[in-house]
């Protein structure tokens, strides 16, 4: 496979100084804006000198066309893998749990955590097993503890705020 080269594509530009213009653009591959440097005399000598900063762009550009066109064995963009996964028992069970844990209420999701914790739940632990916002937060804990579920108190170490439910 023949690979475009930026040495030709500058020899090509030089032809400006005969009156053909455009001839780096063919090489490239860039059909129309090399039949608008032709009929324009380099779109007006602008984009003839413009051209010569963009010169190894365009080869580079026209490489990579080149190699995915004739695909010369290494992996292009387009290939993909498909595997199958439907098989494996511990996707099988995470599937069977995930609609039960999707469709559980902020106070269901809490009541389990506090179980879970002996009955008593930090904020940060109430915050990390409901998924909720900060205000929704406070709202659903002063929920809780208004139909008596919860009581607020202080832990006696720390002093932090903590939770505690009968469950």
């Amino acid at each position: 496979m023949q690979q475009a080269n930026s040495g030709v594509a500058y020899i090509l530009w030089c032809l400006c100084f005969f009156g053909i213009c455009g001839g780096q653009r063919f090489y490239t591959g860039q059909i129309g804006t090399g039949l608008l440097y032709f009929f324009t005399i380099g779109f007006f000598g602008i984009g003839q000198l413009i051209d010569l900063a963009l010169i190894p762009g365009m080869v580079d550009k026209r490489n990579i066309y080149l190699r995915g066109l004739h695909g010369n064995g290494t992996p292009s963009v387009n290939q993909s893998i498909t595997l199958n996964i439907g098989e494996i028992p511990q996707l099988q069970q995470l599937q069977a749990i995930q609609p039960a844990i999707s469709t559980a209420s902020p106070m269901q999701k809490l009541l389990k955590a506090a179980k879970e914790h002996n009955g008593q739940l930090s904020i940060a632990q109430a915050a990390m097993y409901t998924e909720l916002e900060s205000e929704h937060l406070k709202e659903l804990l002063f929920e809780a503890t208004k139909i008596g579920y919860a009581e607020v108190n202080n832990d006696p170490n720390t002093g932090a705020i903590r939770y505690h439910f009968d469950v």
